[in-house]
């Protein structure tokens, strides 16, 4: 009960992008400006060409699933054409692709803090949110392509990359000596961590983190449909991962690491902007709290400089001088000698 008369008492509505948007952009600036940077070096990333470990004869068992297209949402598959379409143009040479097809980790969130501010008008919340979910997501594709680079695990289907009329060569240290096309061959030493079950789980984990203290999921009265909408994100980056192993793009470990590092990347953003979902104060971001606290101070200021101000106007009317005319005060002398008096007996 404590949570929700707290609940009841916050004014929602008071700061709107048109109140505090502008005072917000410009206090996190460089929080933004990061942001373009972590967007640049995810790119720089995905251009350089990986560690080429040792591949060799022996290890050719566990390599030779055959090449699948990636599985793809059908709403997600013009964005997948447009980038192709750049690709073929020389537009870009595959700068795009880290990107295309992760839209629903990141604008499925957005549209739901949207949502959020429709209904509450809490710009500090819309904020923080898309600023913590970009942060998750950059940061996780950055940790996620650097370790693919320095790692150069090959994915199960290297084989056929290396190959694609099936014939393999190797050298005289047993290594294989690739003919296929120089792009799947350097994609086909990324296969660990998952790319694809990192990122979802950053971005839909921290839509979980954000769902679950909106709904107050853990306020301890039971309500198993509030789970229902939590896990339910959850689910979905799950299924990503199972389609990645179903697809031969990733062995299991490279999923089962991917999840992990996304998760741990979304809680630790989750946690720099809001406090944990089963905290009372759950529902909000910490600015939000503290633009209240601030607010309330300078009231209560306010409040009490006001009322220091009345003890004033009583001291001015009791120094007044003797009045003469017959005016209603009179002259205070006797009073206040009676005053004196009664003090020095004491």
């Amino acid at each position: 009960m404590k949570h929700v008369g707290r609940f009841r008492q916050v004014k929602l509505g008071t700061h709107t992008i048109a109140s505090h948007g502008a005072i917000i952009a410009r206090n996190h600036k460089y929080d933004w400006l990061i942001l373009l940077l972590l967007a640049l070096l995810e790119v720089i990333l995905f251009i350089i060409k990986p560690f080429y470990r040792f591949v060799g004869k022996d290890m050719m068992e566990d390599l030779k699933y055959p090449m699948k297209e990636s599985t793809v949402p059908v709403w997600a598959v013009p964005s997948k054409y447009f980038c192709i379409d750049l690709v073929e143009a020389n537009i870009v040479n595959g700068i795009l692709f880290p990107f295309y097809d992760q839209m629903y980790s990141v604008l499925l969130p957005i549209a739901i803090f949207i949502l959020f501010y429709i209904r509450w008008s809490d710009v500090y919340d819309l904020h923080h949110s898309i600023l913590g979910l970009l942060f998750a997501v950059l940061i996780t594709g950055v940790l996620t392509d650097a370790i693919k680079v320095a790692v150069g695990r090959p994915r199960p289907d290297f084989f056929y990359r290396c190959f694609p009329d099936g014939k393999d060569l190797y050298d005289q240290l047993g290594r294989v000596v690739c003919h296929g096309k120089d792009s799947d061959i350097k994609e086909g030493h990324k296969s660990f961590p998952s790319g694809h079950t990192s990122w979802s789980f950053a971005g839909l984990g921290f839509l979980s983190l954000y769902l679950s203290g909106k709904c107050q999921a853990f306020d301890r009265k039971g309500h198993v449909a509030k789970l229902c909408i939590v896990i339910l994100p959850l689910l979905v980056a799950s299924l990503v991962g199972v389609s990645r192993v179903n697809d031969y793009w990733h062995h299991w470990q490279d999923v089962f690491a991917g999840a992990l590092l996304g998760l741990a990347v979304a809680a630790f953003c989750y946690r720099q902007l809001f406090p944990w979902p089963y905290d009372n104060d759950g529902w909000g971001p910490y600015a939000y709290f503290k633009a209240l606290e601030e607010t309330r101070s300078n009231t209560n200021t306010s409040h009490n400089t006001n009322a220091l101000s009345v003890p004033a106007i009583g001291i001015q009317v009791v120094n007044q001088p003797e009045r003469k005319n017959g005016d209603a005060v009179g002259d205070l002398s006797p009073i206040l000698h009676e005053m004196e008096l009664g003090g020095r007996r004491f």
